[in-house]
């Protein structure tokens, strides 16, 4: 199995100047899913980014989905939502939702919290805590829910990798299907076209298992 990304949009955006980049990434590789997730805005804001970036997405035949906000998602069109605030949420997001539309399981803590979100219908299981800044690796909780996860449970799961490319290397090889990344694409050296190629031979070389060369 191969894993895919699963981009994350910076915490900080100005849809108008980050279209552009947004473009350059999606165009140069395969990229799953963009998940808009801006730190703090309001939901008037929330929509401007949402509605200058479904499409961009949708273009490139990604799927497109907002944090939390089921108002935003339907009218920006996007394909789907993703839910940190709880079970409850979730649950209520999922009756009112699935199967149209994606509804994803964020914010998990601990292994009960995880199982009880698939138990729900979660669309996958997301697996990092999007609040908190990316160390250079990504957090050694998030890898061992995520291999944890990977061998017992169908449910699609995703892991947040850290900054690094070599975060995006461990975890795809805890076997989750998909890879988050976030700073690792918009802090690239070469930028976030050359951080989504690069991201994809990296997963390209762990579902071939072929050794570094080091």
């Amino acid at each position: 199995m191969r894993a895919r990304l699963f981009l994350i949009t910076p915490r900080v955006v100005d849809a108008a100047t980050f279209a552009p980049k947004l473009e350059a990434a999606l165009a140069a590789g395969d990229v799953a899913s963009l998940l808009i997730a801006p730190d703090a805005v309001t939901e008037n804001d929330l929509q401007a980014i949402a509605e200058a970036l479904v499409p961009i997405a949708q273009k490139h035949d990604v799927a497109a989905l907002v944090s939390g906000n089921s108002r935003v998602m339907g009218r920006a069109r996007a394909d789907g939502i993703h839910i940190e605030a709880g079970e409850t949420a979730l649950k209520e997001a999922i009756e009112a939702l699935q199967p149209k539309s994606i509804v994803g399981a964020g914010n998990l803590r601990a292994r009960h919290e995880a199982m009880e979100a698939g138990e729900a219908g979660a669309d996958y299981i997301f697996f990092g805590l999007l609040d908190l800044e990316e160390g250079e690796e990504a957090h050694r909780k998030t890898i061992d829910l995520g291999a944890w996860w990977a061998e017992l449970f169908e449910p699609p799961s995703v892991l947040l990798s850290g900054r690094s490319m070599a975060s995006v290397e461990t975890c795809a090889r805890t076997g989750a299907d998909f890879v988050a990344v976030r700073a690792a694409v918009w802090e690239h050296p070469d930028g976030p076209a050359a951080a989504i190629a690069e991201a994809n031979a990296i997963l390209d070389r762990v579902a071939q298992d072929v050794p570094d060369n080091e």
